[in-house]
């Protein structure tokens, strides 16, 4: 994951944006300056549609531990956060109780509802 945090110059990603490293330094309360190599996770925001090619970028990667993989996903329409792991070499999206998916055309992977929210939202 290091040369995603990194500046792309060769343009070899499809976006522009860097991943930041987040690690239990964040979530001690310790207020240790420093984290673990046991915890630690990646973000990034994307602005509208400039993602499209993330999941299959990610999945092309060599992860030493590709089972360990987990990618939370959430466009600015969906409800919650979407779980996406890598099954047979490709990153697919895990089902989550009481959520549906459905195609929007302005979104990557299409709107995830959560079908226990109230029907007045």
């Amino acid at each position: 994951m290091e040369h995603l945090t990194r500046a792309d110059e060769s343009r070899s990603r499809p976006w522009h944006q860097l991943f930041v490293e987040v690690d239990d330094a964040v979530f001690s309360g310790a207020g240790f300056p420093y984290g673990s190599d046991e915890c630690y996770a990646w973000v990034i925001q994307f602005h509208r549609n400039t993602w499209g090619d993330l999941l299959s970028y990610l999945e092309s990667l060599p992860w030493p531990r590709p089972e360990s993989v987990q990618v939370l996903v959430h466009d600015e329409n969906d409800d919650c956060f979407g779980l996406w792991m890598i099954y047979d070499g490709k990153l697919s999206e895990v089902p989550l109780p009481r959520t549906r998916r459905e195609p929007y055309a302005s979104s990557v992977t299409g709107v995830l509802f959560r079908e226990d929210r109230p029907t007045d939202c």
